[in-house]
């Protein structure tokens, strides 16, 4: 029961206090890998896969001795890696920004969601970019840690994190990291195959309680998933757009440039309204996949999979 309890435990600190304010060890991992990628970095596949692996190899060792703390370390470490609660609170405001006919400081927080140029953003363009960024993290910031903490407890959640911020550092297309970047790229694509798809079953499940059809974010999700240039955000994304009746995708702005994606979901554009459904039904999935998670580690743990009970 102590992976089970740990991330029970480590979900509620989330929704309690957030992310920590302080030495926040994503942040120094980020700090670390900058530093080591000034030494290993090379316009190479091979030098990529060599950078990734060490980190995350470093990452899941220390996780592997930690986790001899029981329930109280899976905790930390739950609370740790888990960013649904600071994605809600950053989602609500800009909803709130946006139907206040404030879009100059809609763009300040924008930054804080997602990487997109928010300076040639309208209104609409603003809620467009919150809610796909709401969409997808819900998946890679909740949803996928949960379930690598419940298959394979401390070493996982934080396995995870180290895979996903990797991917957010060197995970581009740019001339820069098209090679090196492509390993932590591909490795999270891998790791986050299989949440995206239960964040997606999720959404669809849950699409009534904020005045959603299940039909309709299974219908967007089969006819228009399979376009995005993400095998996973495009999941989320189609879903989330069927599930509110709205149409995400079109022109995306990035500071390396624009960006054509496809339209996914058959809705007019979303507004702030539909943001704020967005970030309810990223709270409801969260919830829903917190306790299947804990389900999912007891289960593993009773049919043996999970290492020495607790």
């Amino acid at each position: 029961m102590g992976v089970a309890a740990g991330l029970l435990l480590g979900y509620a600190a989330d929704r309690l206090f957030g992310d920590p304010r302080r030495g926040h060890p994503v942040a120094g991992f980020g700090s670390v890998a900058a530093v080591l990628e000034r030494r290993s970095y090379r316009d190479s596949r091979s030098a990529g896969a060599l950078h990734t692996g060490l980190l995350v190899g470093a990452v899941v060792g220390i996780g592997g001795l930690a986790g001899r703390g029981g329930t109280l370390a899976v905790a930390a470490g739950t609370w740790t890696v888990l960013g649904g609660a600071s994605l809600a609170t950053t989602g609500e405001q800009m909803a709130t920004l946006l139907a206040a006919g404030d879009p100059a400081a809609a763009r300040a927080v924008l930054p804080t969601l997602c990487g997109r140029d928010p300076a040639g953003l309208d209104a609409d363009g603003l809620a467009r970019a919150a809610l796909e960024s709401v969409a997808e993290n819900t998946s890679d910031a909740a949803v996928a840690p949960l379930l690598w903490g419940a298959v394979a407890g401390l070493p996982g959640l934080l396995g995870y994190r180290a895979v996903n911020t990797l991917d957010a550092m060197i995970g581009y297309r740019n001339v820069r990291y098209r090679r090196f970047g492509w390993a932590a790229a591909r490795t999270d694509d891998v790791a986050n195959y299989l949440p995206a798809r239960v964040t997606g079953l999720l959404t669809v499940v849950l699409a009534p309680l904020v005045g959603g059809r299940s039909a309709a974010a299974w219908s967007a999700w089969r006819a228009d998933a399979a376009d995005h240039p993400s095998p996973n955000a495009g999941v989320v994304e189609a879903a989330t757009a069927g599930a509110l009746a709205v149409q995400l995708g079109g022109r995306t702005e990035y500071p390396h440039g624009v960006e054509l994606r496809p339209l996914l979901g058959s809705g007019p554009p979303p507004h702030a309204a539909d943001l704020r459904r967005a970030v309810r039904l990223s709270r409801l999935v969260q919830l829903a996949a917190v306790v299947g998670s804990a389900g999912l580690a007891v289960a593993v743990r009773q049919l043996g999979f999970g290492g020495r009970r607790r």
